[in-house]
């Protein structure tokens, strides 16, 4: 009894919840099974975006598919029941880039070769998060920096909602333009936003969720296309077969595995800090911290032998953290729809992006109150919390923009006369940083 008495709340509060679901009220199910609804319809398009991606390294999309729902579903599940916090997690976007075009058609990496690499990754960030390395990494980062991130996502959240609901579009004169407003799919991403802001404001219950339902009934009503269909049948899983445990390091060098690996791991451990920190925040759950890291770690270790890019905890999260998401339930519901996608593919890609991407927006726009904790009159703190703003969306990189961000903090509290204000750690992740930028130079 004098043990028990003596521990901290937060030790406290994890050794007497042991599961994710103690002492849930029947309002609280319902809040976490819309959460993990709303969840899940706000990240189901990496079904088919990530198998795509996966198709350009050689890994057939079919196999692409089913590797993609099963890892999202088990790193679901882990997050749920060990990370007990309403984060998501799925294969990452970016990462899956840097996967396909930077490891296999870039560093001439077989496919098997860049899984291979991608455990290793992982297998670094696992050992990170088991370590006080990872503490030090949050706490050494200013407070500045990490309510950029948070505003910086959200307009980056903003940018992919605008796109992927057709309202702006590439341009060679001026970049981005805007879409022609008799174009039905802008009519229903712009009034599906509206009803989304009204229904959350008039606090509905289950706001989001039923955004999502309306944009797609007004996306049939007005013709908007929907996603292309998907099916999972016999062929994938004879495809799968051969791509499930299936990574090797044979007729690779050392020295491009260590470039690869060191890479890789630097990418993933900054981009899923930085989200990590900001959708706990805000979430309320912020002491969930190093098992949300762990159990995020372990998912990226399996998505190697699973065939797919390394996973993160995604930026979507925010969309059922603000639908009332508060427990590791909201992931196991997400992970559930996930499986259930193995059958149901036909009937998931009816939901269109218009109906999908106003809610990103949205998220968008909740992220960026956050902007006021930040002092811009110290041009030394302002400045490098205005790259990451800026840069996160801009360059369609949250690692990217943390890492021009955390450069010039460190440059310029030089510069200054102040380097003494921050942490050493600092300093070397601020190094590894520009390490990153040279080995992506050459």
């Amino acid at each position: 009894m004098v043990h028990q008495e003596s521990r901290t709340p937060s030790q406290a509060k994890e050794t007497t919840s042991p599961n994710p679901a103690s002492r849930l009220a029947p309002s609280d199910w319902r809040r976490e099974l819309l959460a993990g609804a709303v969840s899940f319809f706000a990240i189901v398009y990496i079904i088919i975006v990530n198998s795509s991606i996966l198709a350009d390294a050689g890994i057939p999309q079919e196999a692409g598919i089913v590797a993609t729902i099963l890892t999202s579903a088990v790193g679901c599940f882990i997050m749920g029941l060990w990370g007990k916090a309403p984060l998501i997690i799925a294969p990452g976007m970016g990462i899956n880039a840097m996967f396909t075009y930077t490891l296999v058609q870039g560093m001439g990496l077989t496919w098997q070769q860049a899984l291979a690499v991608g455990m290793m990754s992982g297998l670094c960030f696992l050992v990170i998060s088991m370590t006080s390395l990872i503490e030090k990494l949050r706490t050494a980062i200013p407070a500045s920096l990490q309510e950029a991130i948070s505003v910086g996502i959200g307009l980056m959240l903003v940018l992919i909602g605008l796109h992927k609901g057709g309202v702006i579009v590439s341009d060679p004169s001026s970049v981005i333009a805007v879409q022609s407003f008799a174009d039905p799919g802008v009519i229903v991403t712009l009034a599906t936003l509206a009803l989304t802001c009204i229904l959350y404001m008039r606090k509905v219950p289950g706001n989001l969720l039923l955004a999502i339902i309306g944009g797609t009934v007004l996306a049939y009503l007005f013709g908007a296309a929907p996603s292309k269909a998907a099916s999972v049948g016999s062929s994938s899983w004879s495809a799968y077969g051969d791509v499930f445990g299936h990574l090797s390091f044979k007729g690779v060098s050392m020295t491009t595995v260590i470039v690869a690996v060191f890479s890789l791991t630097l990418v993933i451990v900054f981009e899923n800090v930085g989200l990590i920190n900001a959708q706990l925040n805000m979430s309320g759950r912020s002491e969930r911290f190093k098992r949300v890291i762990q159990a995020t770690s372990f998912t990226v270790f399996l998505s190697g032998i699973f065939g797919t890019s390394p996973t993160v905890s995604t930026v979507e999260a925010a969309a059922g953290i603000s639908a009332g998401g508060k427990t590791g339930w909201t992931p196991i519901v997400t992970g559930m729809l996930f499986l259930f996608s193995l059958i149901a593919m036909p009937v998931i890609t009816l939901v269109p992006d218009q109906a999908v991407a106003p809610i990103l927006i949205f998220i968008g726009g909740l992220m960026m109150p956050a902007v006021r904790n930040i002092s811009f009159e110290r041009m030394e703190e302002g400045l490098p919390a205005f790259f990451i703003i800026a840069f996160i969306p801009l360059m369609h990189s949250i690692v990217d923009g943390i890492a021009i961000g955390f450069i010039s903090y460190a440059l310029f509290h030089i510069a200054v006369g102040k380097w003494r204000k921050v942490k050493p750690l600092f300093y070397i992740v601020s190094l590894l940083f520009v390490i990153y930028f040279v080995l992506q130079a050459f």
